[in-house]
């Protein structure tokens, strides 16, 4: 493996927390046969790989001892049917271009997808979703390769295993890598107006562009541009949980914010953060959001990993604690070798 004085090329400019971390290596590739070539080639060497669109739901918390490969492989192809538009997108098209794209050439019913940091290939993983609508409203299926064989396959849309924030390709495929995203969107567009910030709009003048502007002015006021406060958006996820602890919460907590879903509770992780007293919160430059408690801030951007990693920590101990709700980070945790599993981190407290 490399050394560590070999580890000098800068990863701080592709991490949208603002890391200021090296790598042993950084190359951009733009064609699926120089991916799999780059990939075998330091796998053979045991040199550890991984793969990155723009770094937006990452946190390095050391230098990584080993290849990063920044995905810049495009495409847009369109094909259609009598009633639907049907998409086939590379994983390294940039997720806001996509959407911006669709509404260009009047395709429409990704518009509440606005503004979503990253690129097509981490859609899926994380089932994007914002205002009312996710990524599995509209995904038929998934092409993911075996670098090693460059065997490819193609999961549909029952296999994805599709729920909140979560699917298939963060357990299993961990040999493959995401290539391509197929998308199917109706020809007959209906507003999605259902989410609570959406229903101020009125129905009779209602366009996708609409839409689409005020979902970004939304996402601009409540998210922090990472380009001044390094960030990746919602560090924990809204944590869902057993309708006999939701209603022992609400005796105690009559203000608490929630939605059913299945006989369960859903509930804001920010409201949960907030009463634990942790809105603008800092702590060797790491901030708590003061306008959204869900986004932890590199406030400036010379923060290390591990001083967001132990705020972090902080914050779910804090609510753990005051409402028995272990929150779940979103964010994939990277060290010298490659992914961490969160939960080495973050651990109930009997």
């Amino acid at each position: 493996m490399y050394k560590k004085k070999t580890c000098k090329y800068s990863l701080k400019k592709l991490n949208t927390f603002n890391i200021n971390v090296n790598a042993s290596k950084i190359v951009q590739v733009k064609e699926l046969k120089q991916l799999c070539l780059l990939y075998n080639k330091y796998k053979k060497k045991n040199f550890p790989c991984i793969i990155l669109g723009e770094g937006s739901n990452v946190l390095f918390l050391k230098n990584f001892y080993g290849l990063v490969i920044i995905n810049r492989i495009k495409g847009i192809y369109i094909s259609e049917s009598k009633k639907y538009w049907n998409l086939h997108i590379n994983s390294g098209e940039n997720w806001h271009k996509l959407v911006k794209f669709t509404i260009k050439n009047k395709i429409y019913g990704l518009e509440n997808l606005a503004l979503i940091p990253g690129r097509v290939g981490s859609a899926p993983v994380q089932n994007i979703g914002a205002y009312g609508a996710s990524i599995q409203n509209f995904c038929e299926y998934v092409d993911i390769i075996n670098p090693s064989s460059k065997k490819i396959k193609r999961i549909n849309k029952k296999k994805c295993n599709f729920k909140y924030r979560d699917s298939i390709f963060k357990y299993s495929y961990k040999n493959y890598i995401i290539i391509a995203v197929g998308l199917s969107l109706s020809k007959k567009w209906v507003p999605n107006l259902n989410y609570n910030d959406l229903k101020k709009l009125k129905y009779s003048n209602i366009t996708p562009q609409l839409i689409f502007n005020y979902i970004c002015n939304l996402r601009k006021k409540k998210i922090p541009n990472p380009k001044i406060y390094g960030n990746a958006g919602s560090f924990f996820k809204n944590p869902v949980i057993s309708h006999i602890l939701g209603f022992k919460l609400l005796k105690i907590f009559s203000d608490m914010p929630f939605t059913l879903e299945k006989n369960n509770f859903k509930l804001s992780a920010g409201w949960l953060i907030d009463k634990c007293k942790f809105k603008g919160y800092i702590r060797k430059g790491v901030m708590v959001y003061p306008r959204q408690s869900l986004i932890i801030i590199n406030k400036f951007n010379n923060s290390s990993g591990m001083d967001i990693l132990k705020l972090a920590i902080k914050i779910y101990n804090a609510v753990g604690k005051k409402f028995e709700v272990w929150l779940e980070p979103e964010i994939k945790i990277i060290g010298n070798y490659g992914e961490i599993n969160p939960y080495i981190f973050f651990k109930k407290i009997r």
